[in-house]
């Protein structure tokens, strides 16, 4: 599980880390999808800040299931294209998701802060 988690929550964990270093950038590609650029520290936060939560075991569930969301909406607002490229990424996006739904119902294992802490929600 520790493992699983850590892969699942990588691409979340450098991708908001990313997004602060290409603050601007980011702004003006979401506004280019009218997604207001005034969300990017919300997705800062739901992208590093749940990504590291699901790293360590910490609240696990309801950062999986919040993930599994943002990563739905994610794929509709910038992947939901005709090209081949935005079809991938559109799919493995829908693919994550399943596997965040999938983190959210069996919880995070014995190696995370939830179980040391004996919390199962």
């Amino acid at each position: 599980m520790l493992a699983g988690r850590f892969l699942l929550a990588l691409m979340f964990v450098l991708a908001g880390y990313d997004k602060i270093g290409g603050f601007e950038g980011t702004q003006q590609y979401m506004a280019s999808v009218g997604v207001p650029g005034a969300l990017l520290p919300l997705v800062i936060l739901a992208e590093l800040g749940g990504g590291l939560a699901i790293v360590f075991g910490l609240l696990t569930r309801v950062a999986s299931a919040g993930l599994a969301i943002f990563t739905i909406l994610a794929a509709l607002l910038f992947h939901a294209d005709s090209d081949y490229v935005q079809q991938l990424l559109f799919m493995k996006n829908i693919s994550v998701a399943g596997g965040l739904l999938i983190l959210a119902a069996a919880g995070p294992g014995r190696i995370s802060i939830d179980h040391k802490l004996g919390w199962r929600w």
